[in-house]
């Protein structure tokens, strides 16, 4: 009782957060850039994540495993590890370039499995035999982690494409400022124009042109470096899946749906990562085939499970992975 009302407050929390977050989010993408209202979002950023931790945290004790046995619980370990992505580069001290991806992702995840519309998963249940295995943690961790770090390594991908394709992108017009100018990098974006502005009297008619390049060199970087962490740990995840499935069904693989989609969505980023190593597919080519990756992650993660057949078929709406 103590651990379902914890649970149902620290949800609370992190909801009605979250609620604000999109709005402080809305308002300085559509109407004005503040500075005040972008720390407060960090902080209500802050506050979610250590209410995610807690959810877990008090889940995995009163469960007796970790929470990961159904949608619900996948979302939130989802959201958690957006928000961790989200963090490494104000650990490293580096500019947060991920900011952008993450912190919708993040908003939007939590948001959607915080909502009203999976109030019958968020009683913790009974893991079936199958699931009863140190591998659950190992397994379906490694696999969400996967999810997280290829989702935004494919939406860095998919606005390096945006940028590229869109005519007469001018990110340093005082009376345009488009919404991309308003969320890529926007203190440098700053930084730009007043430098720009400074070197006004100089000849250089390509100026806005060096600078969209430079901005989707950087793009295509941290893309290339998140997915090649995603990658990593999908391999993991993959190989612990067939260690476990061999345990549980004596067959290391049998390629049921899931199965075959974990398989489809690795061979679409092992086709990235190749394809970074031939200079005529970098950039463009290649950020579209991890746009593609975009929407394989979520028919492996989210649409496999709607069918509920094969031998995950215990997973639809209870083991997402």
């Amino acid at each position: 009782m103590l651990f379902a009302t914890l649970e149902h407050i620290l949800t609370h929390i992190s909801f009605s957060t979250i609620s604000i977050v999109i709005t402080i989010h809305l308002i300085t993408l559509l109407v004005r850039e503040l500075g005040g209202l972008r720390d407060s979002s960090e902080k209500g950023m802050i506050a979610t994540f250590f209410s995610i931790t807690g959810f877990l945290v008090s889940r995995w004790t009163s469960s007796g495993h970790f929470p990961l046995s159904n949608l619900y619980e996948s979302l939130i370990f989802l959201s958690w590890a957006l928000y961790i992505l989200h963090m490494i580069p104000k650990i490293q001290n580096s500019q947060n370039d991920l900011s952008t991806i993450t912190t919708p992702s993040t908003i939007l995840t939590q948001g959607f499995a915080t909502s009203g519309l999976l109030t019958e998963m968020h009683q913790s249940t009974i893991l079936v035999p199958a699931l009863q295995s140190q591998w659950l943690m190992m397994h379906v961790s490694m696999m969400l982690l996967s999810y997280a770090t290829l989702l935004c390594g494919s939406l860095l991908s998919a606005a390096l494409l945006i940028i590229r394709f869109r005519k007469n992108l001018d990110f340093f017009s005082k009376k345009k400022k488009n919404v991309l100018s308003k969320t890529f990098f926007f203190n440098e974006i700053e930084y730009f124009y007043a430098k720009r502005s400074a070197l006004k009297s100089a000849s250089f008619p390509s100026f806005p042109n060096y600078y969209k390049y430079q901005l989707t060199e950087r793009l295509d970087s941290w893309s290339y470096r998140v997915i090649s962490l995603g990658f990593t740990l999908l391999t993991i995840g993959i190989l612990c899946g067939a260690v476990w499935a061999n345990e549980a069904w004596g067959s290391y693989w049998n390629w049921d749906l899931k199965e075959t989609w974990a398989f489809i969505t690795w061979t679409i980023f092992a086709i990235y990562l190749h394809s970074r190593t031939n200079p005529n597919w970098k950039g463009t080519n290649s950020a579209l085939v991890a746009s593609i990756g975009f929407l394989i992650i979520w028919i492996c993660y989210f649409g496999i499970n709607l069918l509920g057949i094969g031998l995950h078929s215990y997973g639809s709406f209870t083991l997402p992975i």
